[in-house]
């Protein structure tokens, strides 16, 4: 029998979906723990006396490590498969994050946070890597789910985190999910099982383009570059809203602590909502141009971006709840549709490293994006001007996306 009928056989027999399920498992703890620095942000804050661009560049350190390893990861998981660095990088994520637990010393927790952000960067090509091989159609809706779990992770650090942390302290609580973390990687790890045509096409690949020409080859993709740094603007404005809805709502609104974490849950929940229906929205509606329906994202971030800004001080928790879930449905629920643009560009076999190249840049806006908001609300006292920069930023963003899909029809053409 040939090796091909056998792979077959073997797809046949294991669940696409229930591998899928793995993968948003695994996901979702790992966002649970990489995500939770938002929600605490304001516990850490207190703690540890820190001004607003100090608490920005929390989430700028995790992104920090996202972005050094992103390229890395995803050339090695076109070699090595996902189901290796499922562990590896749930251990990476727990370990540092238990040890930022055990320190006062704020340069020490941004570098333990980077370190972290290793981890936390590693899941995103691990995890494409398995959907572009399981998932050949229904792959928007695919990637989706799995997306889903990096806003549910978040919006249960809000939900059960905060609460915990405000109790017993963030310390306590953060070292808690840490180990919950390590536990979901290890049974992910048992269960979880790469596409046989994803191993025998990655031996096949055992010794083929090195790193440094595989992440030139992306260079050279100009509509892949166009995407990876649209998806700056977008990555850097959707932890613009994690990092500081808890801290705008409680403290320039006036709502309280709790339901202003509350707040952070209905933009996570949203988003968690969005990334799903965005990419059935692309699959069926759009039959699978992805780029159009970021551009339609980035239009209504903005109608959110400038909304939020003009709501007053002293407006109730229910006048914050639509906006929050406009703002949450697009600017967090995107990266799915992000994630199929970037990989669909190239050939499956480069998914990998082509998931960590525009990961890589999509990186940098998270590492400006946040402590550039904070400085602004710093050196002026209030968040308006800080909320109608972000939607200058989803501006250009659009002028970036328009450029790219401008160029994908010409080759189109010319095949």
């Amino acid at each position: 029998m040939s090796r091909q009928v056998i792979d077959k056989e073997v797809m046949t027999a294991i669940n696409p979906w229930h591998m899928l399920g793995w993968l948003l498992a695994a996901q979702i703890m790992v966002a649970f723990v990489g995500r939770s620095l938002a929600p605490l942000g304001v516990l850490i804050e207190e703690d540890m006396s820190l001004t607003k661009a100090q608490i920005g560049l929390l989430p700028a350190a995790l992104f920090l490590g996202q972005s050094a390893t992103a390229i890395p990861a995803g050339f090695l998981v076109d070699r090595v498969g996902s189901k290796k660095l499922l562990f590896l990088l749930s251990l990476t994520l727990g370990l540092s994050f238990m040890f930022m637990t055990i320190s006062n010393i704020y340069w020490l927790v941004l570098l333990l946070v980077v370190i972290g952000g290793v981890g936390y960067g590693t899941m995103h090509p691990t995890s494409n890597k398995g959907i572009i091989y399981w998932f050949p159609h229904k792959r928007g809706t695919a990637m989706g789910v799995k997306q889903m779990g990096v806003t549910f992770g978040s919006a249960l650090s809000a939900l059960l985190l905060l609460p915990i942390a405000t109790v017993w302290g963030w310390r306590p609580a953060l070292f808690g999910a840490c180990v919950l973390l390590i536990i979901a990687g290890t049974v992910a790890y048992k269960f979880y099982q790469d596409a046989p045509h994803e191993e025998n096409l990655d031996s096949k690949n055992k010794k083929p383009t090195s790193f440094l020409r595989s992440a030139l080859q992306m260079l050279k993709h100009k509509p892949l570059v166009l995407v990876s740094t649209a998806a700056m603007g977008l990555t850097g404005s959707q932890l613009i809203l994690n990092t500081y809805l808890v801290l705008y709502a409680y403290e320039e609104i006036g709502i309280s602590l709790v339901l202003s974490g509350i707040l952070l849950v209905v933009s996570e929940v949203s988003g968690s909502f969005g990334r799903v229906a965005w990419g059935m929205i692309s699959d069926n509606l759009f039959h699978g141009k992805r780029i159009i329906v970021l551009v339609i994202i980035s239009v209504l971030s903005i109608v959110a971006a400038v909304g939020i800004s003009l709501i007053p001080s002293g407006a109730s928790f229910w006048i914050m709840v639509p906006i929050t879930v406009l703002f949450g449905f697009c600017i967090s629920g995107y990266n799915g549709i992000w994630m199929n643009a970037a990989t669909e560009l190239v050939p499956p076999e480069q998914a990998g490293i082509a998931s960590g190249f525009t990961l890589t840049v999509g990186s940098w806006g998270v590492i400006v994006g946040p402590p550039l908001f904070g400085y602004i609300v710093d050196l002026t006292g209030t968040y308006t001007f800080s909320w109608l920069f972000l939607a200058g930023v989803l501006l250009v963003v659009i002028a970036l996306l328009l450029w790219a899909m401008k160029l994908i029809k010409k080759e189109n053409r010319r095949n």
